[in-house]
């Protein structure tokens, strides 16, 4: 698996888990929602600046977008659809 799909498949795990929407996570980095798609599949090769964004916003250190991830893993599921309910 090459850096940009490891970093990709990380970041939608942990979003996933985190709770947040591309779109909840582009806005708190700074960064385009369609940009955030696009890393998340590996399309795009992200500048440092761009990963320590993500990384503060997901409250993870840069490191833990490199780990890569066990042979054969599915790609983390997506949230669910549909908004979420207020508390």
């Amino acid at each position: 698996m090459d850096a940009r799909k490891i970093i990709g498949w990380n970041l939608r795990k942990l979003r996933v888990e985190k709770g947040l929407s591309q779109e909840r996570l582009a806005l708190e980095a700074h960064i385009d929602r369609a940009y955030v798609g696009r890393v998340e599949r590996g399309k795009e090769n992200v500048t440092v600046a761009t990963l320590e964004a993500l990384a503060q916003v997901l409250d993870v250190p840069v490191g833990a977008l490199f780990v890569e991830p066990p042979p054969n893993s599915p790609t983390p599921p997506a949230l669910p659809a549909g908004r979420r309910t207020r508390r």
